[in-house]
């Protein structure tokens, strides 16, 4: 599990501990990938995490009657027993007996039994799979509390700013309790307020704060990371490199909705850079842009699905390049190399057509903000590299920022390999077991829920159009909301969510719409989906630790209706969005509405051919609904399978990478 506590490396800024990376020869990774086939969730294993209960029943005994005082006295002699005797299943029981009557005294929250195993499931390395609504921001108190207590320092991460902020706050007291530190680390914070929250016991962060900082520590710290090197400045100087640094090691995390965090965004590597203007670039950009508006589809260029990438890309003909050199033969140094020449107009056209506001990015304030494709919200101060952020910036008549140089970068599958102690937890883990197994060494133990499940998950309904489909919905909201019923209907975009909200508008009934652009009202609106008639738009944000309370009287309603408007790329993300209703054994239910023109299918977008597509919708046999419900199903673990290979090659190239970085000292 831990090993000897006693022994376990020193927290601080001149070591720096965490888990040197062996490089996977291809042997290697052939024999991870093929145990990770064989991979299955220990459901049959709950009694393995039952144990737990018994021990933590048994030292609770009496604790009911002492004080506030008494029972944080108990904490000491047993951190002391812990950190020589290491983490035995009765003195982790001890443990999981004081936090959980702690909390129960200070959060008045009482931990259940199953989510006595989840903790449990923590401690030992585990990726623990809860339904939602089972209380996980709960259950990492366990692990994190108990490894605190013998001076680990332990990281608890998850998906955004807002869920940090919260959790930290929510769970600060019971931490504090027993004489923890508590820090937050969001993206507003200095570089001061980040090394005094990394310094505390427990520390909340994002996925991305924590590896941006780990990246700039790594910046800081240059080509030499030795240890007696940084004491000698420290010593000679009374300040050197270590003053500067944020992190004290990658100890112990755990990560909070690991399916997210540790699959779906590691598709995309996490890049430190600095700004590089030229006046010259951005009268290119803004040339490029003006020769693309001349070029025709079909004629200068194709719009093609790249399967093994997963992305549409733009692939232009010999009649496109020949227009393109005369276009531009007068125009520059910039445009005489035909390699540049063309890279510049194939990134013109697809920020043209194929990145759209409102779906991939959003305009705030006069500038272009990345939206974060699994969890609908705004990711500030990012931006697309090799010139296409400043392309769109150009598109959309915003200022032209200057392009991106890399200064140091890593992928999520490297970095959370460095920790010493890796656990997760989530509501969506077993389609992707084999992946965390084979990446991370995670194995996924399901934990059972609290109450049995009385959610309802309808069969799919396939509509021709998208026009149909949406009319349907808000028939079928404009039902329910007449009946009381609070709704929350799940899309993919902000375009779709505000062309949704036009169409409710229209017909007169209220709701609330939650997207990037309404971030900051988040739980405001989200306390109010479970009031009577209550209609709730949401794109993915909905998804992701934000609960949803049903108020009295809706339990005879059926509880939270939830509407899905299409399928995702992940049906780890259609569950996430179905689990918003039947929480902690309420009743809810969760119809699915797809059509023929979702971008999962549209022109043979995702893998899946058009002319199938166009024959279902011209078909006048009753037949194209199952089929059509089988095709976007094919469609959709397609799309599962080609980021899994995405994925695979990004972890690929970044340790090749590595390779070639390490003949001159550094790694990243």
């Amino acid at each position: 599990m831990f090993g000897s506590v006693s022994n376990w490396p020193r927290a601080d800024h001149f070591a720096r501990p965490e888990k040197k990376e062996g490089r996977r020869t291809f042997l290697d990774r052939l024999a991870w990938e093929a145990a990770g086939c064989f991979v299955r969730p220990w459901s049959g294993r709950t009694v393995f995490l039952k144990r737990i209960i018994g021990h933590v029943e048994k030292a609770a005994e009496g604790l009911e009657r002492l004080s506030d005082e008494e029972l944080k006295e108990r904490s000491e002699p047993l951190r002391r027993r812990m950190r020589v005797e290491g983490f035995s299943l009765p003195l982790v029981g001890e443990s999981f007996a004081l936090i959980r009557e702690a909390s129960s005294r200070i959060l008045g929250m009482r931990h259940f039994d199953c989510q006595l195993m989840g903790g449990y499931a923590l401690l030992k390395g585990l990726l623990a799979e809860m339904e939602t609504g089972e209380g996980k921001t709960l259950v990492a108190t366990l692990p994190a509390a108990t490894v605190a207590l013998v001076g680990i320092p332990v990281h608890v991460i998850t998906v955004n700013d807002y869920l940090t902020d919260r959790d930290a706050g929510l769970m600060g007291d019971l931490y504090r309790f027993f004489g923890l530190s508590v820090g937050c680390v969001v993206h507003e914070k200095t570089p001061v307020q980040r090394r005094a929250a990394y310094g505390c016991d427990i520390t909340y962060c994002t996925n991305k704060e924590v590896v941006f900082d780990y990246l700039r520590d790594r910046i800081t710290l240059g080509d030499t990371v030795d240890e007696l090197q940084l004491h000698a400045e420290h010593l000679s100087r009374g300040e050197g490199r270590s003053d500067r640094l944020l992190l004290r090691g990658l100890h112990y995390a755990i990560v909070d909705e690991a399916d997210s965090v540790l699959v779906d965004e590691a598709r995309t590597p996490l890049i430190i850079s600095r700004s590089d203007t030229s006046g010259d670039e951005e009268r290119a950009i803004k040339q490029a842009l003006a020769v693309a508006e001349t070029l025709r589809e079909k004629a200068h260029y194709r719009i093609e699905y790249e399967a093994d990438q997963g992305v549409r890309a733009i692939v232009m003909t010999d009649l496109g390049r020949e227009d393109i050199r005369r276009a531009t033969e007068h125009m520059g140094a910039v445009w005489q190399s035909p390699i540049r020449r063309e890279e510049l107009a194939r990134k013109a056209l697809t920020a043209l057509y194929l990145y759209r506001r409102d779906e991939q990015y959003l305009v705030s304030d006069g500038k272009v903000q990345i939206i974060d494709e699994f969890t609908g919200r705004v990711m500030p101060d990012r931006s697309w590299e090799g010139g296409l952020h400043q392309l769109i910036e150009a598109k959309e008549g915003c200022d032209i920022t200057g392009q991106r140089e890399t200064v140091a970068r890593i992928s999520y599958q490297r970095f959370f390999r460095r920790y010493l102690k890796l656990s997760g937890m989530t509501g969506t883990a077993r389609e992707v077991r084999r992946e965390l197994w084979s990446i991370y060494g995670l194995p996924v133990v399901r934990v059972p829920t609290n109450r049995p499940l009385r959610r309802k998950i309808l069969r799919d309904e396939v509509f021709r159009t998208l026009d149909e489909k949406y009319n349907r919905v808000a028939h079928r909201v404009e039902e329910l909301h007449n009946r009381g019923v609070p709704v929350l209907i799940g899309t993919r975009t902000v375009a779709a969510s505000e062309h949704l909200s036009r169409l409710l508008d229209g017909r007169g009934i209220p709701h609330q719409v939650l997207n990037a652009k309404q971030d900051k009202e988040e739980a405001l609106i989200v306390a109010g989906a479970g009031e009577p008639g209550r209609v709730t738009i949401a794109t993915n944000m909905a998804g992701r630790g934000t609960d949803i309370k049903l108020v009295r009287g809706m339990v005879d309603l059926g509880g939270l209706h939830v509407l899905m408007t299409e399928r995702h790329e992940a049906g780890r993300i259609d569950r996430q969005l179905a689990g918003r209703c039947g929480r902690q054994g309420e009743p809810g239910r969760c119809e699915v509405f797809i059509s023929l023109e979702d971008p999962l299918l549209r022109e043979g977008y995702r893998g899946v051919s058009g002319r199938a597509v166009l024959l279902l919708n011209r078909s006048g046999s009753d037949l194209w609904r199952p089929i059509g419900r089988r095709v976007m199903k094919n469609a959709q673990q397609r799309v599962e399978r080609v980021h899994a290979g995405v994925r695979n090659r990004l972890l690929r190239y970044d340790e090749e990478r590595s390779d070639t970085l390490s003949f001159s000292g550094r790694s990243e």
